[in-house]
């Protein structure tokens, strides 16, 4: 039977990778449950959870499985290749299902034959958490349309994930747009519909969680273009960019503050102008004014972090260090 012939009864297995998520997996689990899909194969992806993680995913009904080596990549690899559908959702553990998602996203495959891979908004639980929150949460938009990569949640094709043997393992960071890369080189096509797809939650509360996280995303853009030899790399460049603009601006202020000038105003002031400019790009995102000035501000500050990720991936590719395990979220489980 072919892709466009497939009932919309289809099985579809859901695969759910997490680690001391506590409260927050329950409540995933629950809204899968309650999504309109009629046919559902659950699975559930333990990776060293202390807590009661593994209780709650057995009193879901989903199957258990033990993930033995570091991150999320090897997490979702043995999920899928336990699966038992042609159609793989993928969810972290601290996210919430929308219930019309899997409809939409089934749908749009069968319409495409190309397409291997769906995904929809992934927006924040609850934004006004904190400011980190508030800003981050708007790093989740997309236009929709085919693009160049996914996020962690998203509704992939398994004949395809077979065919590039699914994420590389050795990856503990960027795995999702390394992996949509090989699937696009041998003719695949990813979509982001606009259409509501899962709600997370960030839990950042305080700065060094930021920071550690776009670290974490500076470690991965360079991963991903090594790895690639081409994708991201223009990312990266761009990153590093940024980041010698702001450095630059900072030094030349502080250089007049100590020469007693009036004018090291000037300096910040430029690189005022260039956070509202961001913003003001921005304003497809939010019509919140005070959320897109913070938008601004993040822009070019988040350039810090993530270089100093990008340096430590250099640096350990160099040394030939195994990649290390950056985790920002505090596992405490949710409440």
């Amino acid at each position: 039977m072919s892709r466009l012939s497939m009932p919309a009864s289809s099985l579809i297995s859901v695969v759910v990778i997490g680690r001391n998520e506590g409260a927050r997996l329950v409540r995933c689990f629950e809204s899968i449950t309650a999504c309109s899909w009629p046919n559902l194969e659950l699975i559930y992806v333990d990776s060293g959870s202390t807590d009661q993680s593994i209780a709650a995913a057995q009193a879901a009904g989903a199957t258990v499985l033990q993930s033995f080596e570091r991150g999320a990549a090897a997490a979702r690899n043995v999920g899928w290749q336990a699966s038992r559908a042609d159609w793989v959702l993928f969810l972290d553990g601290d996210t919430v299902l929308e219930p019309d998602f899997l409809c939409k996203a089934y749908e749009a495959m069968q319409a495409e034959e190309d397409v291997v891979c769906v995904w929809g908004h992934r927006r924040e639980l609850n934004p006004q958490q904190s400011i980190y929150v508030r800003v981050l949460d708007l790093d989740w938009c997309y236009r929709p349309g085919r693009t160049l990569f996914c996020g962690g949640d998203a509704l992939f094709y398994r004949p395809a994930l077979v065919t590039v043997g699914g994420f590389d393992a050795g990856m503990l960071a960027g795995e999702e747009p390394e992996l949509c890369h090989r699937l696009r080189k041998v003719g695949g096509a990813i979509l982001h519909l606009d259409q509501a797809m899962t709600q997370h939650d960030l839990a950042i509360t305080h700065f060094a969680q930021y920071w550690q996280r776009a670290v974490r995303a500076g470690y991965a853009y360079f991963a991903v273009s090594q790895q690639s030899q081409s994708f991201w790399q223009a990312e990266v460049r761009h990153n590093l960019r940024q980041t010698l603009i702001v450095l630059s601006l900072l030094s030349l202020s502080l250089l007049l503050v100590l020469e007693q000038t009036p004018l090291f105003f000037l300096p910040l002031l430029f690189l005022l102008c260039l956070m509202m400019r961001s913003a003001w790009r921005a304003r497809w995102r939010t019509r919140h004014v005070f959320t897109l000035l913070l938008y601004g501000v993040h822009s070019w500050f988040e350039q810090l972090p993530v270089s100093w990720g990008i340096w430590r991936c250099w640096c350990d590719l160099q040394q030939k260090k195994v990649a290390p395990l950056i985790e920002y979220k505090d596992r405490k489980g949710g409440t």
